[in-house]
């Protein structure tokens, strides 16, 4: 498959994209339970690649992906995965060519807002590759999307660092921790009639898992924010923290995990 979808890219940087834009969609597994996300890497793959050689049509295959046909577009479709590899390659093309990556960061900043949550993980994908080349201006971008942005745009940066191996890195781990805080922090503050907006149920469902994804990397830290968190006396804050107990990344923790669990009774 490799070879087929390299010669595909190299026909699509030389000025036909048709072919590799219907490799794509015949791939992408859509409709159906699972994206084919190799596919989606592995095209992002070749074009960084290609950047040496390509870089304006590099540039331009990617623009023409991401832009697809967002106004036809509806989810868990071939045309859908087209753009999710936009997103993904926007990501890894930005991480081998830094001129684009502000241009990039605001391209994924918009998509972290789609409707579609296979496009939002793929923000997800297409930020931690930039991460993986280039930690620091990234971590203070994805510090202000949890600062300053929308439920959407938080769930976005939490979700970027809730990949255990990225946290080995201990500035990563920190920062997963961080961003946690804050994000917590904010969603404590939301009036109880915005909390029933879907964008904040969605970002709800992300803190259930990535707490535990940074306090399993950190586990003297991540636990006490998880006691901190358990005194506030919060509804949504309450039932984010009891299913990240149940999570099987925590379970070697008895004791941390029960102290938590107690103060929730």
């Amino acid at each position: 498959m490799h070879d087929t979808l390299s010669s595909l890219v190299e026909r699509a940087l030389t000025g036909n994209p048709r072919p590799l834009e219907f490799y794509l969609r015949e791939n992408s597994r859509l409709p159906g339970p699972r994206a084919n996300l190799e596919l989606a890497n592995d095209v992002g793959g070749l074009l960084a690649a290609a950047i040496p050689r390509y870089l304006d049509k590099v540039y331009s295959l990617v623009q023409y992906f991401v832009s697809g046909d967002r106004k036809w577009m509806s989810g868990n479709t071939p045309s859908e995965f087209v753009i999710l590899c936009g997103v993904i390659s926007a990501g890894m093309c930005a991480a081998a060519e830094p001129s684009w990556q502000e241009e990039t960061l605001e391209l994924l900043d918009r998509y972290s807002c789609s409707p579609y949550w296979r496009i939002r993980e793929g923000v997800a994908i297409a930020f931690q590759h930039l991460l993986q080349a280039n930690s620091s201006p990234i971590l203070a971008h994805l510090r202000a999307l949890a600062t300053n942005g929308s439920f959407l745009q938080q769930r976005a940066a939490i979700a970027t660092l809730a990949e255990s191996p990225l946290l080995n890195a201990p500035e990563l781990m920190y920062a997963a921790l961080d961003l946690q805080r804050i994000v917590l922090e904010r969603a404590r503050a939301v009036p109880l009639a915005e909390r029933k907006h879907e964008d904040f149920r969605i970002l709800r469902r992300t803190l259930a898992y990535t707490l535990s994804v940074a306090t399993a990397a950190s586990p003297n830290e991540g636990f006490a924010l998880m006691r901190e968190c358990a005194s506030w006396n919060d509804t949504d804050i309450a039932w984010i923290l009891r299913e990240n107990l149940k999570k099987k990344r925590l379970a070697r923790f008895v004791r941390d995990t029960e102290q938590v669990a107690r103060l929730l009774a």
